[in-house]
């Protein structure tokens, strides 16, 4: 018959959402970015890369949000969930980048207000799947920030053990954590920076 079909009506399927990259990351105040780096580039990769980095931190009703711009003219939005505390953290995110990061930072200012801005030099190691920084932050001072990338299927805890080795073979198991974001230490003034020592408990016996 005519208009008949024994065929099942076709139903679209939604195609998975891709994942949120994730990482597992963790701060702490340097010495000094110069006796570090010798250590640090005998167990990265490849030779560091340096990059300037300007912040704009605008208010955000969840998590934080910026505008970055490099030395280089380039520019990406970036928003973020990460916890404050001082322990390695996870962080998921999202990146776009930006064509005219002046005209976006001005329509941001308007919409959301500015809530600081953070400039950097950053060095910039690779420890196979771990972001090796080495900040020299305008304002605070020199740090490391290491960021272990996760792979699909890791979980957290793997990604803290590969966080927490690396500061350990860099002598640097027991320097002072940072919490929160650097924006957040610009925000309480320099010598009111929160951090804590990853051994305390050990240093108090």
């Amino acid at each position: 018959m005519l208009g008949s079909s024994s065929r099942p009506a076709l139903r679209r399927v939604k195609a998975p959402a891709a994942a949120m990259p994730r990482n597992i990351e963790i701060k702490a105040r340097i010495d000094g970015i110069e006796a570090l780096l010798p250590q640090a580039r005998a167990l990265a990769d490849g030779e560091p890369e340096l990059i300037e980095q300007d912040d704009s931190f605008f208010h955000a009703a969840h998590g934080r949000l910026k505008l970055r711009r490099f030395g280089d003219g380039s520019a990406e939005l970036i928003h973020y969930h990460r916890g404050d505390g001082t322990e390695a953290r996870p962080s998921d995110y999202v990146r776009v980048p930006v064509a005219d990061a002046a005209a976006l930072r001005e329509a941001l200012a308007r919409g959301c207000g500015v809530r600081g801005r953070v400039r950097k030099r950053r060095w910039l190691l690779m420890l196979g799947q771990t972001r090796l920084h080495l900040d020299r932050v305008e304002g605070l001072g020199d740090f490391i920030e290491m960021e272990v990338v996760l792979r699909e299927g890791q979980s957290d805890d793997e990604g803290r053990a590969i966080a927490e080795g690396w500061l350990l073979r860099l002598g640097l198991q027991h320097a002072p954590r940072l919490g929160g974001a650097y924006v957040d230490q610009l925000d309480a003034g320099s010598t009111a920076w929160c951090c804590a020592s990853a051994s305390s408990s050990a240093a108090a016996n």
